[in-house]
């Protein structure tokens, strides 16, 4: 596996814990996205992005400027995930919407992404993170559907880990 880094934006602690796991599972440095800056990005050929979502489905507050480092980074050849977290209850037409906004952000930078999910499973109405049928990352919801974590992580770590 080259060298991976999974940077996570989280207010509450919930993305914090999952990249964690995340982290946990495939041995890699976690990085709060406070501490981003165009070093990690270079020393690492991997990048697990993690976004909590907020209000009308946007970033996490910290993603903001996680996400203008991102674009003014070359990402061409890197090879990137994401996984977002929402609530698909209470927020059921911006279930994970920002995962769609930081994957909106560098879908053009070059860069491999790997990771896409079935919305088989999934209960929600809408969701910007959805492409071509598929979320675009892991999306959880930690909030109603806390029993499926454990499981949906280590699916989607199996089904990444031959791509890192």
């Amino acid at each position: 596996m080259n060298k991976t880094v999974v940077i996570y934006g989280s207010s509450t602690g919930t993305c914090e814990a999952i990249a964690e796991k995340i982290g946990s599972k495939l041995g890699a440095e976690v990085v709060n996205v406070q501490d981003l800056n165009a070093d990690i990005i270079a020393d690492n050929q991997n990048l697990i992005l993690g976004t909590s979502t907020w209000g009308a489905g946007e970033l996490q507050d910290d993603w903001y400027d996680g996400l203008s480092t991102l674009k003014t980074a070359d990402l061409s050849g890197k090879t990137i995930a994401l996984f977002g977290c929402g609530d698909a209850e209470s927020y059921s037409d911006t279930f994970v919407g920002g995962m769609g906004e930081l994957f909106d952000g560098i879908k053009d930078s070059g860069a491999n992404f790997i990771g896409a999910v079935s919305t088989d499973g999934y209960t929600f109405d809408d969701s910007t993170a959805v492409v071509d049928g598929k979320f675009v990352g892991l999306a959880l919801d930690d909030i109603n559907e806390d029993d499926k974590t454990d499981e949906r992580i280590d699916a989607w770590v199996e089904a990444i880990m031959p791509s890192l």
